[in-house]
């Protein structure tokens, strides 16, 4: 298999830039938490108005959004269609999920920096990792996911 065809194991769809404060949505979130296990009593008490952009945005001016296509992430639950928000003042780091741009191709992977080499992991044992033998340029990390269920 070629880096081509590595590449395309995950690539990213589209991409957008995040949205500055100017365009909050404030949603209200409530006081008591939904039980997962056993249910508890309803509590219609507003603690607070959330805005998903302080909530998932830290650097507006920093952050990207884009949206995958592929599975190479969904074991680290990253699925087609989701939309990927990406920091680009992070530092990537060994373990990080970034968004890397090879020879003009565009993916999603687990930066794996094992002493001089560099290698791009998927998160499928289905998809190979791809080991950096050429120019990679990061163009930021990974900092939420969010898809439909």
């Amino acid at each position: 298999m070629n880096l081509r065809e590595l590449l395309l194991d995950n690539k990213i769809a589209v991409i957008h830039p995040a949205l500055t404060q100017d365009y909050c949505l404030h949603i209200p979130i409530y006081s008591s938490k939904v039980e997962a296990g056993f249910a508890s009593p309803a509590d219609d008490f507003v603690e607070e108005y959330l805005d998903l952009n302080n909530l998932l945005v830290k650097h507006h001016e920093a952050t990207f959004f884009v949206r995958v296509s592929g599975q190479s992430m969904i074991d680290a639950g990253i699925f087609p269609d989701d939309i990927l928000i990406v920091d680009r003042s992070i530092q990537a780091k060994d373990g990080k999920i970034v968004i890397a741009n090879i020879e003009g191709d565009v993916t999603v992977k687990r930066l794996s920096i094992q002493g001089d080499r560099v290698i791009l992991k998927s998160e499928n044992p289905k998809h190979k990792d791809i080991t950096v033998t050429g120019e990679l340029h990061i163009w930021g990390v990974v900092t939420s996911v969010i898809h439909q269920i």
